[in-house]
């Protein structure tokens, strides 16, 4: 028996970070390189991506990077993959001209250039194992699913997907192709989780593009469509509307503005009219019944865009009476508030707001009754519900149940679990490395719990800074305790607390000094100590408080 085992470095108990590991024998095949974007309480962190401890301890050992598509939770962590394991990059060739806007922007690795473009043809050979892929539908084109070909049967990795009997050209899932692959037998099966609790029947995009196509065409003013910059299914259905309709079309970001012209360039995207396209400098020559405005914000997020168009901080558009705001994304549910409160500031300002899922269940991702129509084409001894909360996980678990899988051979994993392959099943054996790695700026990895939780009590309660000047020698303090804030109280109606503040801080270093050894960290904590409590007693809040000790000689 060939040793196999399966690892998960994201993607399992959350949305996003996609990385999947499938070890055969002495090889390693990685399986998507995703990010995801922070959560709210991780202040000030752009992006978070998988811990590569594990590939990077092990990259003479890595055979390929296999990519299922061109979305960031697909994508976004190739540039810090490659930057430490040089291995070659396969994908369609649209996944691979984004994954390559994604090196390029990175600087250590834009020189970068092992990408290797595949189809649903091609069947890569590799010492333990045969890699094939098949055409799957989501909401960007040429979409694949990946085969990992063993002795003992085929791994199959959905990546995201749905079935869309109305799917355009690009779009299609390969229906013979998977069949054939449940007919050469699947070992496992990681599959696509992320709508799994829902039996709805989602829209076709075709109806999609009705409903697009019947708001535009309807509004009498501008309509300023957010949608996710990636998502081109849904980009070509606003193109297309406003071509009918005799629009022009702003991209007022600059992820859209890459990632479109991209897929122009590759023809994955058409224009009705060549002259569809204008730039926000253009706009003040048409009538608002001429535009329609395409807001995808800042890495592909639109509702902070819209935010800033409704309070007049939007570098080119501020949204005004008679605007319609049409919403084609479907926000998570953590993003429910902040869609609320966007639309509350769009009416003040004097627009409307439609939202596309009022009317019609629109998702990228296959339902409960797909994924079972999956279960059933490929029919695998073995399932790893992935890609979705803990919840969706379990949903899918039970959908597998329900057309005749043994729950035993279905497993829930956690990030990092090491699941082997035995004669009875994968039985877990241990872990790897698999927290979540945050970066902020050009800094990778240094921002941990201890940072956040700074941060948070930055945020709610602010920071206390004193500063006083003592004499180690002859233990006395050479000047008093000065008091500075920001964040915490309102300085002009708090200056008595202030005044105390520093009363108790040159007491508590009068106190220090009067002992017989001195220590400087145990003098700043001390100061710490006694200031917070007065602090919290006088206020009830806890501010971060930063004791600056110097020392004249």
């Amino acid at each position: 028996m060939e040793d196999i085992k399966i690892m998960a470095l994201g993607g399992v108990r959350e949305n996003g970070k996609n990385l999947y590991i499938v070890e055969v024998n002495d090889s390693i095949f990685v399986l998507d390189a995703g990010l995801k974007y922070p959560e709210n309480e991780q202040l000030g962190v752009d992006v978070v991506i998988p811990n590569l401890e594990y590939l990077i301890e092990n990259k003479k050992r890595v055979q390929g990077i296999f990519l299922t598509h061109g979305h960031a939770d697909a994508i976004g962590a190739l540039p810090y993959i490659i930057s430490e394991v040089r291995a070659p990059v396969f994908g369609s060739p649209l996944t691979i001209e984004l994954a390559k806007l994604f090196v390029k922007n990175n600087s250590s690795v834009k020189k970068f250039n092992n990408f290797h473009v595949i189809d649903s043809e091609t069947e890569i050979e590799f010492q333990d194992a045969v890699i094939s892929f098949f055409k799957t539908t989501h909401s960007i084109p040429e979409s694949m699913g990946i085969v990992v070909g063993t002795k003992e049967g085929n791994i199959v990795y959905t990546g995201d997907f749905k079935f869309d009997q109305a799917a355009r050209k690009y779009y299609q899932t390969d229906l013979g192709r998977l069949t054939e692959i449940g007919r050469e037998g699947v070992l496992a099966l990681l599959s696509d989780s992320a709508n799994a609790s829902s039996t709805e029947q989602t829209a076709s995009e075709f109806e999609v593009g009705d409903e697009i196509d019947n708001v535009i065409g309807s509004a009498e003013g501008r309509v300023i469509v957010a949608a996710v910059a990636s998502n081109l299914v849904r980009i070509q259905q606003v193109f297309d509307a406003a071509a009918e309709y005799g629009r022009k079309v702003v991209l007022t970001g600059f992820d859209v503005e890459n990632i479109v012209r991209t897929a122009i360039r590759m023809k994955k995207i058409r224009l009705e009219d060549s002259q569809l396209l204008i730039k926000p400098k253009d706009m003040s020559r048409f009538a608002d019944n001429e535009l329609v405005i395409l807001e995808t914000g800042r890495m592909g997020e639109p509702i902070h865009g819209l935010q800033k168009m409704a309070i007049g901080r939007h570098r080119y558009v501020e949204i005004k009476e008679g605007d319609l705001v049409f919403i084609v994304t479907t926000p998570s549910i953590a993003q429910e508030a902040l869609v609320a409160r966007t639309e509350n500031l769009i009416y003040k300002a004097g627009g409307t707001v439609k939202v596309i899922t009022q009317d019609l269940r629109v998702s990228g991702h296959a339902n409960g009754r797909d994924l079972q129509l999956m279960l059933n084409l490929l029919k695998p001894q073995y399932l790893f519900p992935i890609q979705g909360e803990y919840r969706d996980l379990a949903a899918h678990a039970s959908l597998a149940q329900e057309v005749g899988m043994f729950p035993e051979n279905i497993y829930i994993v956690k990030r990092g679990d090491v699941m082997v392959l035995h004669e009875d099943g994968f039985v877990h054996e241990g872990g790897i490395a698999a927290s979540d790695v945050m970066i902020d700026g050009n800094a990778i990895g240094d921002v941990g719990n201890i940072v956040l939780r700074d941060r948070k009590v930055l945020s709610e309660d602010g920071i206390f800074i004193v500063a006083i000047t003592v004499n180690k020698k002859e233990k006395k303090i050479v000047s008093k305790a000065k008091v500075h804030t920001r964040g915490f109280v309102y300085v002009k109606k708090s200056r008595d607390i202030l005044r105390e503040g520093a009363e108790v801080v040159n007491a508590s270093v009068e106190n220090y000094l009067a002992q017989d050894t001195f220590d400087w960290g145990e003098l700043k904590s001390a100061v710490r100590d006694d200031i917070s409590k007065f602090l919290f007693e006088q206020t009830k809040r806890r501010p971060a408080i930063l004791p600056v000790v110097m020392e004249v000689r």
